[in-house]
């Protein structure tokens, strides 16, 4: 049960709170946890963007409470600042600074003054984009651009190589955005990312096994040439639908070694709907003629047989529940997710609707193909 009386996190049910966080717990599952409300554990965590808070330590350059105590030993004794400077091989002017901001030497505690070194040291240090300007500048434009964190940084590392100060991680993104003391970007922009969190979430698995249907005289993934697998060669595809409300689909294939991939509107996801729309847009993808198509077992693909004899093109399954043996197709249809959220209607997208977000896709760099794009790498395959 939940107890409502109002009390501080102690530090160890703090470190259980993050553990469990990280551990990809939901927030009720860590408020049953600790006995408290889901609204006050997203508190603590809206506090920090839902990263983790960096472990405090001192640096060594800093006065130790050890010396501290030293200090105030040798000034009861009239030991000179010098004299206290030389024993803890410090300068001189690093003892004087620390005696004058606690009170002098008559008044100097080492306590007190280890206590007060320890808050001012919690006070919020200016991050990377705070101090670069035009860094800041790029990096919202590309974010409202909807590029990713990793594809800024990857884009960045080659675009700007020759410019140390314009280069940034993913994490540094992410946590400029997230948390509030960084009061750089703004909050809003995190609606251009992928999933569109209020906070960043833990890496988890939420994949849920597709049910499997029953296709006859299917040809296995395990079947596919060398090329195929292998990516060596151009024509190689991969395909699945995306679902929204209202029994409303879109189709969606990918090339396997460009990554350049195309939506399809459908007019249902029956199998002669699914169909009619292959059948006459493979004939318009780029390059010659696709050369295989690979699909998941689902009963859209049942008149497979007839789609490969009239398009030549060679077709093949992954294994009943088993998505990710077409983990291209798989990531690429998250991204286009970043479109079209959980519950969208899709039938009200027409071909051009669909054709515009396609391109926005295929104009973003990916980290798998060294930061060029889709459409950079087809270009470079074709000629």
């Amino acid at each position: 049960m939940v107890n409502s009386k109002r009390r501080n996190f102690s530090q160890q049910e703090k470190q259980e709170l993050w553990k469990r966080w990280k551990s990809g717990q939901s927030l009720s599952e860590i408020g049953r946890a600790l006995g408290r409300h889901a609204a006050t554990i997203s508190g603590i965590l809206d506090l920090n963007g839902g990263f983790l808070p960096a472990k405090r330590s001192r640096s060594k350059h800093h006065l130790s409470l050890e010396e501290r105590e030293e200090i105030s030993r040798e000034l009861i004794t009239g030991t000179s600042i010098r004299k206290i400077a030389s024993k803890l091989g410090r300068s001189p002017s690093t003892i004087s600074r620390e005696i004058s901001r606690n009170h002098g030497v008559d008044q100097y505690r080492a306590v007190s003054a280890d206590k007060r070194a320890w808050i001012k040291g919690c006070r919020p240090q200016k991050c990377k984009l705070q101090l670069n300007t035009a860094l800041c500048k790029l990096v919202a434009k590309k974010l409202q651009m909807e590029w990713s964190p990793e594809q800024i940084s990857g884009w960045l590392s080659i675009k700007k190589s020759s410019d140390p100060k314009m280069q940034i991680s993913p994490e540094t993104i992410y946590k400029t955005l997230y948390m509030q003391a960084r009061t750089v970007l703004d909050k809003k922009l995190t609606q251009h990312l992928r999933r569109k969190r209020r906070i960043r979430g833990a890496r988890k698995s939420l994949s849920q096994e597709a049910p499997v249907t029953s296709i006859p005289m299917l040809t296995s993934i395990h079947n596919r040439p060398d090329d195929v697998q292998g990516r060596t060669t151009f024509g190689h595809w991969e395909g699945d639908l995306i679902s929204g409300s209202k029994n409303s689909h879109i189709a969606h294939v990918l090339e396997r070694q460009t990554r350049y991939s195309k939506l399809i509107k459908l007019e249902g996801k029956d199998s002669q709907s699914v169909f009619n729309a292959l059948l006459k847009y493979l004939k318009k993808l780029p390059g010659k003629k696709p050369k295989s198509l690979t699909w998941d077992r689902g009963s859209e693909m049942a008149k497979h047989e007839e789609l490969g004899e009239k398009t030549g093109v060679n077709i093949y399954f992954c294994d009943p529940s088993s998505p990710w043996q077409k983990g291209s197709n798989e990531n690429t249809n998250g991204l286009y997710r970043q479109y079209f959220p959980k519950r969208t209607d899709l039938s009200g997208f027409s071909q051009a609707d669909l054709d515009v977000i396609s391109e926005k896709l295929n104009n973003r760099p990916r980290k798998v193909l060294g930061f060029m794009t889709p459409n950079e790498k087809i270009e470079e395959v074709l000629q």
